[in-house]
């Protein structure tokens, strides 16, 4: 946590848990636009770990924007003060850390230093660190590829985004870092009631989740199922069923990866390595082999 600029304490999952033992996740701070746009002013920080920087490399991906928006990886596991650099720091910056990043373009900064995180490289000013949001402004950014989010899906696309964040996106993380029996519980039980809704959905044979065209409500699924067996059916306790269970819901997961430049957004064996060096889930650190594939069996 940064307050007024400086790092206070050790990082945390979360600072504001519930009286209920919930997890409850802070809202994030800037909600800036890249204008004027410009290829190669603006810069985006991500984690392989995170699923939300994970669905705005895939708008980059598939929107042709791989070039006109440089990328910063941060280190896969997690520090006392959350995300890092490594001993070679911020090729734009120098920080060690990824909040100094956030305090370097603003000095009075308070809050989570959390990914994806869009900064305007001209100014050094923090630009956006929603990826809700992000995804819909990169989308609208000068491309010849098809819009993911098109005006006229917006009604059905925020349906979707609804019916998916609470109880399967921030489910997964809502289950995992639970403190108590009945709000894991609660949060698991919705995790695998949408996985239900997602393969009765696919199940009349449609590719996409609003039929024959590829949208961001895809990319709000595939970023969870992608990291399902991986990290959340094991170390966040989301084990009533594998993912194999749902072959429509995998189907589509293995349809999406394929997609040209897609897999170039997924390290999978960095994102196991950041879930477990989450120290309140797994203290001794050690990483499970696999799996290999996060969709078996296709």
């Amino acid at each position: 946590m940064v307050i007024d600029g400086q790092w206070q304490g050790r990082w945390r999952p979360s600072d504001d848990d519930d009286a209920a033992g919930r997890f409850v996740r802070k809202e994030t701070h800037y909600r800036g636009a890249p204008e004027p746009w410009a290829p190669g002013r603006y810069h985006l920080y991500v984690a392989w770990t995170c699923p939300w920087a994970h669905r705005v490399l895939l708008v980059r991906a598939l929107k042709g924007l791989t070039d006109a928006i440089p990328v910063h990886v941060v280190q896969p596991a997690l520090s006392d003060q959350g995300w890092t650099f490594g001993d070679a720091g911020d090729p734009r910056t120098g920080g060690r850390h990824l909040w100094e990043v956030y305090v370097a373009g603003d000095p009075s900064f308070s809050g989570r230093a959390t990914v994806p995180f869009l900064v305007d490289d001209h100014t050094g000013r923090p630009v956006h660190n929603e990826s809700s949001e992000l995804i819909r402004l990169l989308d609208a950014l000068p491309s010849d590829r098809p819009r993911l989010s098109p005006p006229e899906l917006l009604p059905q696309l925020d349906a979707v985004a609804d019916q998916l964040y609470h109880r399967f996106n921030n489910g997964v993380y809502r289950a995992g870092f639970a403190t108590t029996q009945a709000a894991y519980e609660e949060a698991v039980n919705e995790v695998f009631t949408v996985l239900d809704e997602m393969e009765e959905r696919l199940s009349d044979g449609r590719p996409w989740l609003l039929g024959d065209r590829l949208t961001e409500a895809d990319l709000r699924l595939f970023v969870t199922t992608v990291r399902f067996e991986a990290a959340y059916h094991g170390l966040f306790r989301c084990n009533l069923r594998h993912l194999g269970a749902y072959p429509k819901v995998s189907a589509h997961g293995r349809r999406l990866l394929a997609l040209p430049g897609v897999e170039d957004t997924l390290d999978l064996e960095a994102t196991k390595r950041g879930y477990y060096s989450i120290k309140r889930l797994n203290p001794t650190g050690l990483v499970p082999a696999g799996p290999l594939d996060p969709f078996p069996g296709g």
